[in-house]
């Protein structure tokens, strides 16, 4: 077989597993993490309870896996986004369009996730936070540097430390984000980057 080509049962491992996360998905968004149990989940996916056991340790591990891959998904996203454009600006605008686009694309995983951190403490977030803070920070710093070169070629002022203008809008966006999960028919995140954007581009004062 050529390397790298997986065999049928090594595809079918893989379906599995995703099949038990997809239910598990479904479940925890329903019903919360301390209201699932591990025989639920394998009754939703049609699987044995001990299919789950030869894939996850337990259900802190199969939430910790589901957390994980959202956040691997965002912080892919997010990175190709700050360097696709042809400019500084335009990577300010794709990552504004991307993180929109990855959000809109994993709404039940984001609402579970803020959903259960709001709540009580898990011993096991202690580990998730430090890996999501990782990643986060990363991105933060990779639109710190669109910032910086853009100061540097003079597409703008420096009105703040790069990496404050890069926390500012990673915040910006989040809120209208996560505002929007709330109504998202009348409080839509933008469709055009600039609405946000433009909070930079053009300031809040008359001049």
């Amino acid at each position: 077989m050529p390397k790298g080509e997986t065999t049928r049962r090594e595809r079918e491992k893989l379906r599995h597993r995703r099949e038990i996360l997809d239910a598990a998905l479904v479940l925890f968004s329903e019903h919360g993490f301390h209201n699932v149990s591990m025989q639920m989940v394998a009754a939703t996916a049609e699987f044995g309870t001990g299919t789950l056991y030869s894939f996850f340790r337990n259900k802190e591990d199969l939430y910790h896996t589901l957390i994980v891959e959202l956040a691997d998904r965002f912080h892919q996203t997010l990175t190709n986004a700050i360097g696709s454009g042809s400019d500084e600006i335009e990577n300010l605008r794709n990552y504004v369009t991307a993180k929109a686009l990855v959000f809109s694309a994993n709404l039940n995983v984001v609402r579970l996730y803020y959903r259960e951190t709001t709540g009580a403490s898990f011993n096991f977030k202690a580990g998730l936070a430090s890996e999501i803070r990782a990643q986060h920070t990363a991105h933060l710093e990779g639109l710190a540097r669109v910032f910086a070169d853009g100061i540097k070629k003079k597409q703008f002022n420096r009105i703040a430390d790069p990496y404050f203008l890069a926390l500012t809008l990673d915040s910006l966006t989040n809120a209208i984000l996560l505002g929007s999960l709330e109504d998202l028919e009348s409080r839509p995140y933008p469709h055009d980057p600039d609405e946000l954007l433009n909070i930079f581009f053009k300031g809040l004062l008359v001049a």
